[in-house]
């Protein structure tokens, strides 16, 4: 099971994000909650450096399963807010297929 995780700070903005495990919702390189969990976070990762012109703080696993990424302190405020919204996105994405597929995927809260 995929387990992702959002650390948040007291006014409920995102910090940072840990998604662990494996979906096992298909065989290898046919599994599509793992290619739509994927798509989503690393997409998200891909639109903040692109669109903002920061890159998160990322730890990434070397046999796959493992994403840890970390907004950057110091942001000014207009960026901080653009990555709020691509990472809310990115929340309310994976949420839709943890609703799905609820037995390979959980949000924790």
């Amino acid at each position: 099971m995929i387990v992702v995780t959002f650390k948040r700070n007291e006014h409920h903005h995102i910090l940072s994000f840990t998604m662990s495990g494996h979906a096992d919702a298909g065989p290898y390189g046919y599994d599509l909650v793992c290619a739509g969990v994927s798509a989503v976070s690393i997409g998200t990762v891909n639109a903040i450096a692109e669109l903002c012109g920061i890159e998160l703080e990322t730890e990434m696993g070397e046999e796959g399963g493992f994403l840890r990424c970390r907004v950057p302190d110091g942001l000014d405020g207009a960026t901080f807010e653009k990555v709020q919204l691509l990472l809310e996105g990115m929340k309310v994405s994976l949420q839709s297929i943890a609703d799905e597929y609820s037995e390979h995927i959980t949000i924790e809260k």
